[in-house]
């Protein structure tokens, strides 16, 4: 097929270069001319602007930082809507709110574009080895289209509901993740000032209850003091962001994910947005007096 990809960053990037080992030509745009240096061997070719890629591409995917920036590549002067042909898809992998996608779906609808929002999970890592999981919201037929397509970056491919349930499953996700992410650190802080061996305890919970894939994962590298992303900080402060919107919207409470989104806002008011999520534990050491 032809594919268009806009999005060429740390998690792009290896999304598209598998789309182009699978065999399907790339058509790309990026704001970076450096973005594109990876593609040079890979006969993908590169466009002016979103518009132009669009024209020559039967699914365009977009991976970007936020809302208005899809907002802008779907929508905007010289954006995917100007180039489209009718009955085209984009697919959208970008974290964003779920009402934004309902908002940028029903747009691109009135001018016969379908939309998929599949944001994803798992990471650079999971980007590079081609095993996120990817959580899309579509209608069903225009998702059997690109699962396919979907199923060359990740090893999880899940139709969640219509647009916006994918975004919803995203922000479940990063409850989860950003809340373990916060338990770890503070366990690992609360051993470490009791003067325990944090690598012990984490050891042993690991054999318990306790077990998860944050602990045995995200645990080891805290013991590593491996702070390189990954995940960076920064970007689960804003997931967290799009999560507390919509509890204020649904009038929901949800004081774990608060808390947590409290000390991400710290984590990057702090001057450490750029290091992995896992940068938690400095904060907490920061506050404790440890480090």
């Amino acid at each position: 097929m032809d594919i268009g990809f806009i999005g060429l960053g740390l998690m792009g990037r290896p999304m598209a270069l598998h789309l182009a080992r699978a065999g399907h030509a790339l058509h790309l745009w990026a704001r970076r001319p450096a973005s594109l240096e990876p593609f040079k061997d890979s006969g993908a070719r590169a466009h002016v602007s979103a518009a132009a890629v669009a024209r020559h591409a039967d699914v365009v995917f977009t991976m970007v930082a936020d809302a208005p920036d899809v907002r802008e590549l779907a929508l905007g002067d010289d954006g995917i809507a100007s180039g489209a042909r009718p009955g085209a898809i984009v697919v959208d992998m970008s974290t964003i709110n779920p009402n934004a996608a309902r908002e940028i779906g029903a747009a691109l609808a009135q001018r016969g574009i379908e939309f998929v929002d599949a944001p994803v999970s798992g990471g650079e890592t999971g980007a590079i080895n081609a095993t996120l999981t990817i959580m899309a919201g579509a209608r069903p037929d225009v998702f059997a289209r690109v699962k396919p397509l979907l199923e060359t970056m990740g090893k999880s491919v899940n139709l969640i509901g219509d647009i916006g349930a994918g975004q919803v499953a995203k922000a479940c996700n990063q409850i989860i993740t950003g809340v373990g992410v916060l338990a770890v650190a503070e366990a690992f802080s609360f051993a470490a000032k009791n003067g325990v061996d944090v690598a012990k305890v984490r050891e042993a919970l690991l054999g318990g209850f306790a077990y998860s894939r944050i602990l045995e994962n995200h645990g080891q590298r805290m013991l590593d003091r491996d702070f390189e992303p990954g995940f960076k900080a920064w970007m689960h402060q804003k997931d967290l962001r799009i999560v507390m919107e919509e509890a204020h919207r649904l009038g929901l409470m949800l004081p774990a994910a608060a808390a947590t989104a409290q000390l991400f806002n710290a984590i990057v008011g702090s001057g450490l947005g750029e290091r992995d999520s896992i940068i938690a534990l400095r904060m907490l050491e920061r506050i404790g007096g440890a480090g």
